[in-house]
């Protein structure tokens, strides 16, 4: 397991589940909400490390889902519903009660599912390189097949030999990321496979009236920029970011205008604040 991050790291037993979490300037002064993070489908909290850490004006937390990065491996399967319990529950736990959220591809549905089980714990709701669930476009069957293979996680030479396929795009970045990875564990990985199996958020999101910022790469082999503008028009208060070049990691490869970006959205004002000035 790679620490080198700057994170305060702790074991959270929550639900029966036991989780790897990781704060970043947690106990620090901030005019900002905490932004929840939820990851991409076996990525550990390094992956996202860092994103957490350019983000220096306000507090970040993520955990690694169960038998992913340092959580252990999960006994029985959970849904998103128990997940998002569990992430509330968190948040209740270190004093966090109004919290922004992102997901990114997978962690982007779980994003979904928590901001409209918990409405009144999110502000703002950043969805990154995701869809709403089953009625997705899929994307290139050649990309999606490596996807689905669990060896982009134990063997560098695959994954070298296929991130162009897997994340298309521009590739700037990639020694970086491959080292920050850890494998998740096979049941950890079908478990959270299986989380998502048959969920979709259509119907619901045509009633989220949370400010939302979507953001996709036109070039993502995994994820087509189709879904993000499927998003955009079922989401009321919604805004869709397109990033030229950019494949499924482009939060990676498009490091500062991701940052960019994501600051523009979460720290301008509310807009009851720009109708009382």
């Amino acid at each position: 397991m790679k620490n080198d991050i700057t994170a305060a790291l702790s074991m959270e037993t929550v639900g029966g589940r036991v989780l790897r979490v990781a704060r970043w300037r947690w106990d620090e002064p901030s005019n900002h909400l905490p932004l929840l993070f939820f990851n991409g489908i076996g990525a550990n909290i390094e992956a996202v490390a860092p994103l957490a850490e350019a983000l220096t004006e306000r507090p970040f937390i993520m955990f690694d889902m169960p038998g992913v990065g340092g959580s252990p491996e999960p006994l029985v399967p959970y849904n998103p519903f128990t997940m998002s319990w569990i992430a509330k529950e968190l948040l209740k736990r270190f004093g966090a009660d109004k919290v922004d959220v992102m997901g990114v591809s997978w962690g982007g549905a779980m994003a979904q599912h928590f901001t409209l089980q918990h409405p009144r714990t999110v502000r703002r709701l950043t969805l990154a390189a995701t869809t709403a669930g089953m009625l997705m476009v899929p994307g290139n069957p050649a990309a999606l097949s490596k996807m689905a293979n669990p060896r982009r996680y134990v063997d560098a030479a695959f994954m070298e030999e296929h991130f162009r396929t897997l994340y298309g795009g521009l590739t700037g970045g990639k020694s970086e990321h491959i080292r920050r990875l850890t494998p998740p564990t096979p049941r950890g990985y079908v478990y959270q496979l299986l989380c998502m199996l048959g969920w979709t958020s259509v119907p619901m999101l045509p009633f989220l009236k949370k400010e939302v910022l979507i953001m996709m790469g036109d070039a993502d082999q995994i994820v087509p920029l189709t879904n993000g503008r499927i998003l955009e028009s079922l989401i009321p208060n919604s805004r869709l970011e397109i990033f030229e070049q950019g494949g499924h990691l482009f939060m990676l490869t498009h490091r500062e205008q991701t940052i960019s970006s994501l600051r523009g959205f979460l720290n301008a004002p509310d807009r009851d604040e720009l109708k009382a000035a």
